[in-house]
């Protein structure tokens, strides 16, 4: 719980008060996003994580505005800023496993963002920004027992497995199993990279193409079809190595789990020491550890998941993705950026064709760069403007 403060002789300057109104809106956004989430989460147990957190946001918040109106300041009312309503639509749409992602590796890198603020050092604020960090990381991995832990309310248990550790050697009850593993097979923060970053590829490089032929002369005709040209051949070059690069990562896990399968059975003890000395790694007890290893043991098929996840690294449920869905999107994004600057030339030539092209290809540019300030922390306009200034320079070489 924060301190109130109404103390007279706190600084008013102009630096103080902006700096007051900066973390006030931060705190409301969290909040207003920690809400979205909660109303977006099936799950009872972490939606009420959500539903804590926004609450302890707001009592933030509550610090900031007495601060403010101790200023003689009024306080507007919040509008929650366009970021978190983004990042709200996209929780609702495709899950909270889709953005928590990049909200937890935001929530991270601001977790000691008051420790140069006095105030809000004094009120507690700055160890309970440390303190929603660790909860938010410890409720993204689907670990309730790390959560409770980091909310103060249990002492770390040594005989605690981690929570990558199977669910049966955890003792968790069927309905929490398929809880944690809707939670974890939706869709990540890494696919929002991807589907930005993938479409931007064939936005950009089918730009620079179609410049670099206006620059040399050609027609309005010759410029479509070059574009259309450079779509089909981008579009295929990328799903075809999106389908090998799978495909080979999918094939490789299948290896390592045969080999790890073939240890399993002709050497169980030495991959039961294995299995000890990841979890005695993991800060588990020696004993402890040693128990747990000879249980999971007891089933080779437990055995292999466990030593799989572990040892290798590799989800069994994934083995790296699927290759042909994986093709499909990529070839999917690249032909939908690569379609947008050749639009206008569809319907017409010359130069209002070329300027729509610009125009139309700035907009798509700027959009996508305000789409990667959701995980980059930058702000919209930063983000926009460098993304259109960049491609603009090699569009500009290109022609």
């Amino acid at each position: 719980m924060t301190k109130n403060s109404s103390d007279s002789s706190v600084p008013t300057s102009a630096a103080d008060r902006a700096r007051w109104r900066a973390n006030l809106r931060d705190e409301l956004d969290s909040a207003a996003l920690y809400e979205a989430l909660a109303g977006a989460e099936a799950d009872p147990q972490r939606a009420g994580v959500f539903r804590e957190l926004a609450q302890a946001e707001r009592t933030h918040a509550g610090f900031w505005v007495q601060r403010l109106q101790g200023a003689g300041e009024t306080v507007a009312p919040h509008t929650p800023s366009w970021r978190v309503m983004t990042m709200s639509r996209l929780a609702r749409w495709f899950g909270v496993g889709f953005v928590l992602p990049t909200l937890t590796a935001a929530e991270y890198a601001d977790r000691n963002k008051y420790a140069d603020q006095p105030d809000a050092v004094a009120a507690g604020l700055s160890a309970e920004e440390q303190q929603h960090a660790s909860v938010l990381h410890a409720a993204g991995r689907g670990d309730m027992h790390a959560v409770a832990i980091a909310r103060g309310e249990r002492q770390p248990d040594a005989a605690h497995l981690p929570s990558a550790a199977p669910a049966s050697a955890r003792g968790m009850t069927g309905d929490e199993i398929a809880r944690t593993e809707r939670w974890h097979r939706g869709a990540s923060g890494n696919d929002l990279r991807a589907a930005v970053l993938g479409a931007n590829d064939g936005l950009v490089s089918n730009f620079c193409l179609a410049m670099g032929v206006a620059g040399a002369g050609a027609d309005g005709k010759t410029l479509l079809m070059t574009g259309v040209a450079g779509l089909v051949a981008g579009a295929c070059s990328m799903a075809l190595g999106e389908w090998l690069s799978v495909l080979n990562a999918r094939e490789s896990a299948q290896s390592q789990m045969a080999k790890e399968a073939e240890e399993i059975e002709n050497t169980p003890h030495a991959e039961q020491r294995e299995l000890a000395l990841i979890y005695q790694a993991k800060g588990i007890a020696r004993r402890d550890a040693e128990r747990v290893a000879a249980q999971i043991m007891q089933n080779k098929d437990t055995a292999l998941e466990t030593l799989t996840r572990e040892e290798l690294g590799i989800d069994p449920a994934e083995l790296g993705g699927n290759p042909v869905s994986a093709a499909a999107i990529s070839f999917g994004l690249f032909a939908t950026g690569a379609l947008i600057p050749i639009l206008p030339f569809m319907f017409g030539s010359g130069p209002w064709a070329m300027a729509a092209s610009v125009g139309l290809t700035a907009a798509a540019l700027f959009g996508m760069g305000a789409a990667t300030s959701l995980f980059n922390g930058r702000t919209v306009m930063y983000s926009g403007g460098r993304q259109v200034l960049v491609a603009g320079l090699a569009a500009a070489v290109t022609w």
